[in-house]
C-alpha cells in the first residue's frame, strides 16, 4: 500500500463521482476515485444513445438535492460533459483502469483494497459500481458461435440488418426507435402492454409502430437462441421462431453478488446488498451508494443524494 486513503470510492459513476466531490467539500484531504474503465461514467457512455435526454426528474420520483452536486435536464453529452467538470474543477485523485479484485478489512480497522494494478488502503470505504455495468443476460444459453452479433449496447450496430431488441424498458425503447432509422427492426417485449416506458419513449415508440417502420412482438417471450448459418434464429414461447441479423439484449443490470460476498457483505433473499439509513453495510466503513441497493431503477438524483448521506454519515461518525 502507498498510502493510507480517507476514503477509497470504488466505481466512477454519478455516485462515486458526487461522492469524491462531497468528500473534498467536507474536508477529506485523500480522497481516491478508483473506476475499471478508462473514463468515469461508463454506464452512460456505453448504455445511453448518442443525444439521449437525461432527465432531472425520473419517474415521479423525489428530485430535491440534498448535497452540493447540482444536476440539471441534459442529454448524454452535456452530463458526462458537467461530470468532467466536476472532476477537473476539484482536482480529485482518479485511477482508471483499475479494476477492484478485493477489499478486505484488516484487525487494525484499515482497508486493504486490491486492483489489478496496485494496492490501497483505506479508512472508509463507498462501493458504487451499479448494476449495469454487469448488464443481465437472459436465462437461456447463447450460442458461443453468436457472440458477434449478440449485443448489450449498440456497440457494433450497422446499417440495414434486421434487428429484434429485447425488453421493455426506456433504454430498450431508445435502442429500437434509433435504430429503426437505418434498419428493420423488432421490439420484442414479454408482457403484452408496456408498463415500464415513460410517455416520450411510448409515443416514440407507437408512432414508428403506426408508420410502419418498427415492428413489435409482444406478449411473447423467447425460448432460446440458434445459429443459422451465422444469423440469429429465435425461438418464441409460441412456438414460432424468426431468423435475425443480430439480437441486442436491453434487459437490465444485476447485482454483482460475487464480488460484495468477497467484500464481507450481507445479503438478503433477493442477493441485494443489506444496508442500513446512512448506506453502510453490514461491514463497519464500507458504504453502498447508487442503484445497486435499489430494488428497481433509480436516478441520478439519487445516487447523488446517496453520495451526500454516506459522506455526512462518516463525518458524523468521526470515520477518519
Amino acid at each position: 500500500m502507498r498510502c493510507v486513503y480517507d476514503i477509497v470510492v470504488i466505481g466512477g459513476g454519478p455516485c462515486g463521482i458526487a461522492t469524491v466531490v462531497e468528500a473534498k467539500a467536507n474536508g477529506f484531504k485523500n480522497v481516491l476515485l478508483l473506476e475499471k474503465g478508462d473514463n468515469h461514467s461508463q454506464t452512460i457512455r456505453k448504455f445511453y444513445k448518442d443525444n439521449k435526454r437525461v432527465d432531472k426528474s425520473y419517474k415521479g420520483q423525489d428530485s430535491t438535492i440534498h448535497g452540493i452536486v447540482g444536476f440539471d435536464d441534459g442529454t448524454k453529452e452535456s452530463t458526462l460533459d458537467y461530470f468532467d467538470e466536476l472532476l477537473d474543477n476539484n482536482e480529485i485523485d482518479t485511477a482508471f483502469n483499475s479494476e477492484v479484485e478485493s477489499v478486505k478489512k484488516e484487525d487494525s480497522g484499515i482497508f486493504h483494497i486490491t486492483t489489478s494494478t496496485a494496492g490501497y488502503g483505506a479508512k472508509n470505504v463507498v462501493i458504487s459500481i451499479g448494476k449495469m455495468g454487469r448488464p443481465n443476460k437472459p436465462s437461456y444459453k447463447i450460442p458461443p458461435s453468436l457472440n458477434s452479433v449478440v449485443n448489450f449496447n449498440l456497440d457494433s450496430c450497422s446499417s440495414n440488418e434486421k434487428i429484434i431488441v429485447v425488453g421493455g424498458g426506456n433504454s430498450a425503447a431508445e435502442y429500437a426507435v434509433d435504430l429503426s432509422e437505418r434498419n428493420d427492426v423488432t421490439l420484442n417485449y414479454r408482457k403484452d402492454k408496456f408498463t415500464r416506458l415513460n410517455d416520450i419513449n411510448e409515443a416514440a415508440v407507437m408512432a414508428l409502430f403506426n408508420a410502419n417502420k418498427l415492428n413489435l412482438k409482444l406478449g411473447v417471450d423467447i425460448e432460446g437462441l440458434e445459429n443459422e448459418s451465422g444469423k440469429v434464429k429465435v425461438i418464441f414461447t409460441d412456438g414460432t421462431s424468426e431468423i435475425f441479423d443480430r439480437i441486442i439484449y436491453a434487459i437490465g443490470g444485476s447485482t454483482p453478488v460475487d464480488f460484495l460476498q468477497k467484500c464481507g457483505v450481507k445479503l438478503d433473499a433477493d442477493k441485494d446488498p443489506i444496508v442500513d439509513d446512512d448506506y453502510e453495510s453490514s461491514v463497519k466503513g464500507l458504504y453502498i451508494g447508487g442503484d445497486i441497493v435499489l430494488k428497481h431503477g433509480g436516478s441520478i438524483v439519487l445516487a447523488l443524494n446517496h453520495a451526500h448521506k454516506v459522506i455526512q454519515s462518516i463525518k458524523d461518525k468521526g470515520n477518519i
